[in-house]
């Protein structure tokens, strides 16, 4: 554990000798100021996460000097040592923002149990930061691309307003991430953001997973279930996968969008919609609509503000930010010394078309934080990690035609890719056929940068 540092402000140097060696002598490294002058000046050239300050002071007294430290950025906690006559200004000074107050005499161990308490608690609070920080880091749209940066002015724009928000994008470019962000910066932000994942749940579920249910009725006759949109009140419904809602659900959110109201399955009274409706899809909802497999007034309805997330592919100069910004979180989990990019894994990195977005890029790098020793990742690296779902059991027997031609493509385009780096325009050269079908290919072969 790195030392702490301490500032002793007192005009009298007995005192000021007693409490160096005293605190020196329990670990803590030490400066010493005659003035509030000069240890303002101190606290302008050094750290400390304590200050123990005397109230009378020639010149300028305590309290102005607790005042300036308490207007620091990041202010350290401060003990004020006060003598006979003067603990009601001790007492003032603690509600100005004083941690605590010790008493002249000075006793050995009060002094020493003060300081060891307001020192951990300027750890504690240094702790939560870096927590906070780590959380909201985590929640946060990592790139300098044009395209990300339009995102977050839209996002800025959209969040203050209770407008209903339509993302899409393909899958693992983050649009659970990019609807928690509209959350975060919200009204609503302090009440739930609650998910529903409308993919996942069979039809038979769905209803009394939105709407709720009263005994008797839904999946469970026995139970009653409250329903996410009550779970939500307040806050923000994610409705993750829109596109895939059964068409009687879909005609049962348009009359809850309409009236503002919803009945959980077998209720007779409408309950007050109080949730922010924010939804999510893969699919071409305007060619659903067109189908007749998606209601073209929950389309309207949903998409008052509409946005897409770019896939990585189209910013690929966010790849070595997203490299370098996800490889300190996973060293930071994993307890893994800091890891960096070789620059030829780097460059291959870079040409990779990444079709599972920063989902698959973050999957990896947690992979690489996980398994490779070395602080340096590199080009030899790339070949200790294979995607255990492309390579599979070889066929009993002997491979059919079928097999054995699609071995044969997909070891080409392999060679292909790996020769040139994982450059797909230089290798679509090589392999005499177009970028767009060798990312094809790519696709059908299920042919991943760590094959």
């Amino acid at each position: 554990m790195s030392q702490e540092h301490v500032l002793i402000i007192d005009d009298e140097s007995a005192i000021r000798s007693s409490l160096r060696g005293i605190l020196e002598d329990e670990g803590y490294s030490v400066k010493t100021a005659a003035s509030g002058e000069e240890g303002l000046e101190i606290l302008t050239k050094g750290s400390f996460s304590l200050v123990l300050l005397d109230i009378w002071l020639p010149e300028m007294n305590g309290l102005d000097v607790l005042a300036e430290i308490r207007r620091h950025e990041d202010p350290p906690a401060v003990v004020v040592i006060s003598g006979h006559g003067t603990v009601e200004t001790a007492v003032r000074a603690v509600k100005l923002g004083a941690y605590d107050f010790l008493e002249k005499p000075l006793s050995l161990e009060k002094v020493i149990l003060t300081v060891k308490n307001a020192v951990h608690r300027v750890r504690l609070e240094e702790e939560n930061v870096r927590l906070r920080e780590r959380f909201q880091g985590s929640n946060r749209l990592v790139g300098k691309s044009a395209a990300l940066q339009a995102l977050r002015r839209q996002i800025r724009v959209a969040a203050p307003t209770d407008g209903r928000v339509l993302l899409g994008g393909e899958n693992g470019t983050g649009k659970e991430l990019a609807a928690r962000l509209v959350h975060q910066t919200s009204a609503r932000r302090d009440r739930r953001f609650v998910e529903v994942n409308c993919a996942a749940l069979p039809a038979t579920h769905i209803d009394a997973e939105i709407f709720g249910c009263l005994k008797g009725h839904g999946p469970d006759p026995a139970k009653e279930k409250k329903g996410k949109l009550r779970q939500a009140e307040g806050g923000t419904l994610f409705l993750e996968g829109v596109g895939s809602l059964p068409l009687p659900t879909q005609a049962a959110l348009v009359r809850t969008l309409s009236t503002g109201s919803f009945e959980p399955l077998g209720g007779a009274e409408a309950l007050p919609l109080n949730a922010r409706i924010i939804a999510a899809t893969r699919s071409n909802l305007p060619e659903l609509v067109r189908q007749g497999r998606f209601n073209e007034d929950l389309f309207f309805k949903l998409n008052i503000i509409p946005l897409n997330l770019p896939p990585l592919r189209e910013r690929v100069e966010d790849i070595p930010v997203l490299i370098a910004y996800y490889l300190r979180i996973y060293c930071l989990e994993y307890g893994r010394t800091p890891k960096r990019m070789h620059p030829d894994a780097l460059q291959a990195f870079v040409n990779y078309a990444w079709p599972g977005n920063v989902s698959e890029l973050m999957n990896v790098l947690e992979r690489f934080v996980i398994l490779v020793e070395d602080d340096e990742i590199g080009p030899s690296h790339l070949n200790l990690l294979v995607e255990t779902r492309e390579q599979g059991p070889m066929p009993a027997g002997r491979p059919s035609l079928a097999e054995a031609v699609q071995r044969a493509e997909r070891e080409a385009v392999h060679t292909a890719l790996r020769r040139n780096n994982w450059d797909e325009i230089r290798a679509a050269a090589e392999l005499a056929v177009t970028p767009e079908e060798l990312r094809r290919k790519i696709k059908d072969l299920r042919i991943t940068l760590l094959s």
